[in-house]
């Protein structure tokens, strides 16, 4: 049983600052840097509605959630960020050092039963809602989703066991690098729980050990995970989510400028190629790659040591209307926080991003596409992508092929195939993760919508979603490969390895 006695000394929940993905940090450095000020809310989904909580997986997960208030960043994990994040500034790590979240206030989270006899064994429908400032709310994404897989395997499937877990995350990493893959853990969100994460990267470190030792061309090139970066001595890594995009978008209220917008605002607060890997699927990649191809601004420096935003003369900080509406933003006004950085001749943002992350639809043919695109602007630089949507290691093996022959640097952001990755104990048979997602719902009081490169992954009100389209000139896609309801397989399905 997963409540083996023997473990009850181990942590349960989340009682770091840090047990959360990079680019949860690095968006809230850009958006305490230039937008503190805008309301949001968040939505959940469960896109496995038929695994749902028990009233006493909820009833857990609603004390969970209260602990969340208080968490503080340590002085040990303030030097990590310090030595560890150049790219973080100084005003940032100011506030984060006295941050914290307030659940109370900002985060409602109900139980329906489907039946209710009141019993702790009722089981219903989860609903959560965020609400605060983006600045203080967008911290909860990721231990809220890990909160609720814990709860899940806690007390609804009970029937897994930890044994053979990290020697399953050694044997996949092993392979991994044999093959000369680079990749990455970004497990957290949709791990079984905080043990099951932490003998994942034991795994993980030790054939990472053994493959140097062994000269395996293949590298594990960190955690998504800060707190598991830290602990295990590997670097953080990610650069940007969907969630800026969209927020921008919203914010703005101009989806055809949004995403040169959010590039311009992103090279402005950490400079030119830091965090240089683009996320191109938000509105759709044909819609993105428009503005990939535009000529950056040369930009005035920034001061970068402040808590309140003072940009240059000639380049003001953009003002805020009554209703938290950015006003008059001017992308050319995002100044660049890389002092070294001024050009000596324009450049595009596919010039200086030093590649992309593929997150949805078909990946081969995103290889093509990107192929086409770089040749189409003359890029000649050899461009990395980042595949990063419910890997195993035969699409790793088939991907690193496709885009190595395209002439592309590979890697791979792999999830829930390392952390949720589980039989029932009793037959053997595959004990399915739960797919569940939380989004930007609303930024600024508009709507925050995502459309991606597949149709399963639309998020955000439907009558928004539809105008955006036809103002993008979108055009749907579907991918046959891409049900979110079994990504990673259906449960009690034959188990594979």
């Amino acid at each position: 049983m997963a409540n083996d006695p023997t473990l009850k000394e181990l942590p349960e929940g989340i009682f770091s600052l840090l047990d959360t993905d990079l680019y949860k940090l690095t968006m809230q450095c850009a958006i305490l840097k230039y937008i503190p000020d805008v309301q949001v809310t968040y939505a959940f989904t469960n896109r496995t509605p038929d695994m749902r909580l028990t009233r006493g997986a909820f009833s857990w997960l609603q004390e969970q959630i209260a602990k969340l208030s208080n968490i503080r960043l340590s002085d040990d994990e303030l030097r990590f960020l310090q030595n560890t994040c150049p790219y973080f500034s100084d005003a940032y790590l100011r506030f984060l050092r006295t941050f914290s979240l307030d659940p109370d206030k900002q985060v409602k989270v109900t139980f329906i039963p489907l039946k209710d006899t009141g019993s702790l064994d009722d089981v219903g429908d989860l609903h959560l809602h965020v609400e605060g400032l983006w600045l203080d709310t967008i911290l909860y994404e990721i231990p809220l989703l890990a909160l609720t897989s814990e709860a899940y395997f806690k007390f609804c499937d009970k029937d897994w066991q930890y044994a053979g877990q990290e020697e399953k995350a050694y044997q996949k990493a092993t392979r991994l690098l044999d093959h000369g893959c680079n990749f990455s853990e970004f497990g957290t969100r949709r791990r079984r729980d905080y043990h099951t994460h932490e003998l994942v990267m034991q795994g993980l470190t030790r054939a990472s050990s053994e493959a140097k030792e062994k000269g395996y061309t293949g590298k594990l090139s960190g955690t998504s995970n800060v707190h598991f970066a830290m602990k295990c001595g590997i670097p953080p890594v990610g650069t940007v989510a969907h969630e800026w995009f969209m927020g921008i978008a919203s914010i703005t209220n101009d989806y055809e400028h949004a995403n040169e917008t959010a590039l311009r605002y992103w090279v402005g607060c950490f400079g030119e190629g830091v965090l240089g890997v683009a996320l191109t699927d938000t509105f759709g990649t044909p819609t993105f790659l428009k503005s990939f191809k535009k000529t950056m601004p040369v930009m005035a420096d920034a001061d970068k040591d402040t808590l309140v935003t003072v940009l240059t003369p000639e380049a003001p900080r953009p003002a805020l209307s009554e209703n938290n509406d950015v006003v008059n933003v001017s992308p050319n006004q995002v100044p660049s926080a890389n002092h070294a950085s001024r050009q000596a001749k324009p450049r595009s943002y596919a010039e200086t991003f030093t590649g992309v992350r593929q997150d949805s639809g078909d990946p081969l043919e995103f290889v093509k596409t990107m192929r086409d695109f770089y040749d189409g602007q003359g890029v000649a630089d050899r461009k990395t992508i980042v595949f990063s949507d419910s890997l195993n290691i035969e699409l790793c093996l088939q991907y690193k092929q496709a885009a190595e022959e395209a002439g592309f640097m590979p890697t791979f952001g792999i999830g829930t195939f390392f952390t949720n990755d589980f039989a029932y104990a009793s037959n053997g048979k595959k004990s399915a993760p739960l797919n569940i997602v939380i989004k930007l719902s609303s930024a600024s009081g508009r709507p925050a919508i995502k459309i991606s490169d597949n149709i399963g992954k639309n998020t955000g009100d439907e009558e928004t979603v539809h105008k955006v389209k036809e103002t993008l000139g979108y055009v749907e896609r579907q991918w046959a490969d891409g049900d979110e309801r079994t990504r990673w397989g259906k449960e009690g399905d034959p188990k594979k390895e």
